[in-house]
């Protein structure tokens, strides 16, 4: 096994990737909408990823967060709220908040179970700022780093009560960056003491979450030269020590035109740095065969820890979903 996550190009496996995803093993597979037409075809395109890969304990990832970015939607899946509905719900009845985002994350759980999927890149942790660039916006919980915090948790800890393991992103915050990571490198000059009150703040208490993504972001006071998901100083000082992250750090998307050089180069720079997994979303088979190539076999301790966690989630019982969405469904036609 590599300790990648790869892409697919469509509805189901070319024997292309097929053939290749036997041979390297990535350690497991994320979902976009050209992936998506219907449950059935989900199902079937996560049993081939699983039989290619030889496991059954494969972390199949999707974001899905609501909003803006929902990888499932009509008319199969309903379309959910961004979190930001929750942050300002909770200015006005907290407790009426906290239980809306229960019930909503323990659908999306619901959701994705359903498909074999089984890991959710949610909850963004970032705080929103009105001065960012808004690929963050209203996926963020709330200008207010407290809210986000406890809003965070309970998105986590719902995740989990409905069998699918949570990734919290962008570590350790992407609500400054005034450049969107996706077009260009981000850089923040703003101090890590100032940053410690604020931005860290969510990160630090959700920093038992099994798995975490970086942000591919310079932050100038401790690395102004590399950015986070590249720095040693970054994930080594600042997530693991500052923070305590103490779950799997996989890369954001390699792909993504903040890195620059090779994927080669980018792959082992993200392993030198510090990051358990790497994150490859797009599918192309030139690129994905430069990052399997650059990429080390994984340790033994890290396969068995990511078979325990999906052991673990596939243990939690399936929800009534009658009964969570009608109580949804009470709650949000209340606010």
């Amino acid at each position: 096994m590599i300790p990648v996550i790869f892409g697919c190009s469509g509805h189901s496996l070319t024997a292309k990737e097929r053939a290749f995803f036997s041979r390297v093993k990535p350690a497991g597979f994320i979902l976009f909408k050209r992936n998506v037409a219907d449950p059935d075809q989900v199902r079937a395109l996560v049993r081939e990823m699983k039989e290619a890969v030889g496991r059954a304990k494969v972390p199949i990832l999707v974001d899905q967060e609501g909003g803006r970015v929902q990888r499932l939607g009509p008319p199969n899946w309903r379309t959910y709220p961004p979190m930001a509905v929750f942050g300002d719900m909770a200015v006005k009845d907290p407790t009426l908040a906290a239980s809306a985002l229960r019930l909503n994350c323990r659908m999306i759980a619901d959701d994705l179970r359903r498909l074999g999927i089984n890991v959710d890149c949610l909850p963004v942790l970032d705080v929103m700022r009105d001065e960012a660039d808004p690929i963050v916006g209203d996926r963020s919980f709330s200008r207010d780093p407290d809210l986000v915090a406890a809003l965070g948790r309970i998105a986590v800890d719902a995740l989990m009560d409905g069998g699918v393991l949570p990734v919290i992103k962008h570590l350790p915050g992407h609500g400054r960056a005034t450049i969107d990571s996706h077009l260009a490198l981000p850089t923040i000059d703003t101090p890590m003491a100032d940053m410690q009150k604020t931005d860290f703040v969510p990160f630090k208490a959700l920093k038992d979450a099994p798995f975490g993504m970086t942000a591919h972001i310079v932050y100038s006071d401790v690395d102004p030269v590399q950015c986070a998901t590249l720095s040693r100083l970054v994930i080594g000082r600042v997530i693991r020590m500052t923070l305590g992250f103490s779950g799997l750090l996989m890369s954001d998307d390699l792909s993504m035109k903040a890195l620059t050089g090779d994927f080669g180069d980018r792959t082992r720079g993200a392993f030198e740095a510090g990051c358990d997994l790497v994150l490859h979303c797009n599918g192309n088979m030139d690129e994905m065969q430069a990052i399997a190539a650059a990429s080390p076999a994984a340790a033994p301790p890290l396969e068995k820890r990511i078979a325990s966690l999906i052991s673990q989630a596939d243990k939690v019982p399936m929800a009534d979903r009658a009964d969570i969405r009608a109580r949804y469904d009470d709650l949000m036609a209340k606010f």
